[in-house]
């Protein structure tokens, strides 16, 4: 099992804009020495909570301060701007000579959809229109007619000095690309698998959805004839590790826990938006009775390494194997924990995870 890291990232209300986003970078910079092979960054752009309103221009700042992470996009909202969206998935490829991973989605929050004015619109039909309009930019293939609006080469553009959509990633034919799953049954498993693609599922899925994904993405790249590695599927987790279980316990499910906090978001997110099904643990819970308290219970592994590790585990035998670990990251309410609950990951759990995997393979 590799490891990765997956932060949106959620900051509590009135924590200074800046501060948020050196936190953040340090992160990340911090995954990079640790030996994260991975590292993805999400936005939403009317989210005050979370800092990073462009994934551009955050991952920009890294191409000089990070050398083995592979950085990525968690996820591109593609229906709201392809053209836009290739242009700088290109631009950052070069940055980061090929550390780029583009990642992909329709989209879900409400007010992003609405701010570009497409919330009629099926998302899940539009967001395969607008990545194979982004593919085809890449090729030189930019006249197409889509859902919503055809996408072509001006008669403005003078092509003999470089004026025309032309911006290809250092990567070839493109980075690699990973789709976030985002519910049970996700259609977006089904295309990745088609294409070849990776799956990221999402770290607010109970344990039960996300045992759903693999199975559709087997199935899917049987039905294409090709085989179906597990190191395609990326699984997101919400981790804090500690010295001990009594400051793990407190810094997880403390009322002003980071950890709380990220989860009344999702929890809040997901009622406005009709889905808070996604965060039943039971199907006999009705919607009303869908606790923060069972929300986080379900979903945030704490404790001592060892603690972890076994939960990580048990995890695993209930989803399935997967190749990579995408440890969430949140707000650094205590950075001296935060940074110490990383570098216990790195360097104690995963160690840890892979001894005990390779034990059962050899076992059987």
């Amino acid at each position: 099992m590799e490891l990765g890291f997956f932060t949106m990232p959620v900051h509590p209300p009135g924590k200074g804009w800046r501060q948020s986003l050196r936190e953040d970078r340090e992160a990340l910079i911090l995954a990079d020495r640790l030996g994260f092979r991975e590292a993805y960054v999400g936005e939403y752009a009317t989210a005050q909570a979370e800092s990073v309103l462009s994934r551009a221009l955050f991952l920009a700042t890294l191409a000089e301060a990070t050398g083995r992470i592979r950085l990525g996009i968690g996820s591109a909202d593609l229906p709201n701007h392809p053209a836009a969206t290739a242009a700088q998935i290109a631009m950052l490829d070069h940055l980061f000579d090929g550390r780029l991973i583009f990642g992909i989605g329709p989209g879900s929050l409400p007010a992003n959809v609405d701010m570009v004015g497409d919330a009629a619109l099926n998302r899940n039909t539009w967001f395969i229109e607008a990545i194979d309009r982004v593919l085809a930019i890449w090729r030189d293939k930019v006249s197409c007619e889509a859902t919503n609006q055809a996408l072509s080469i001006p008669g403005t553009f003078v092509s003999g000095i470089g004026e025309n959509i032309s911006s290809r990633p250092w990567q070839h034919p493109h980075p690699p690309i990973v789709v976030t799953a985002t519910a049970p049954a996700c259609r977006g498993v089904a295309e990745a698998a088609s294409r070849n693609w990776g799956v990221i599922s999402a770290d607010f899925l109970m344990p039960g959805s996300v045992a759903t994904h693999w199975p559709d993405y087997e199935e899917s790249c049987r039905h294409a004839g090709r085989e179906a590695l597990r190191a395609n599927w990326r699984v997101a987790k919400s981790i804090f590790v500690a010295a001990d279980d009594a400051t793990a316990r407190t810094y997880a499910t403390a009322p002003d826990s980071p950890y709380r906090a990220h989860y009344r978001h999702v929890l809040a997110r997901m009622t406005e938006a009709g889905r808070i099904d996604l965060l039943r643990s039971r199907a006999e819970i009705a919607d009303g009775a869908v606790t923060l308290d069972d929300v986080c219970e379900k979903l945030v592994f704490y404790g001592t390494a060892e603690r972890v590790t076994d939960q990580i585990l048990a995890f695993r035998e209930t989803v399935g194997d997967f190749g990579t670990l995408l440890y969430a990251g949140h707000d650094w309410a205590n950075p001296v924990l935060a940074r110490r609950s990383m570098a216990l990951m790195a360097e104690k759990v995963l160690p840890a995870v892979n001894r005990a995997i390779g034990a059962t393979a050899a076992a059987e």
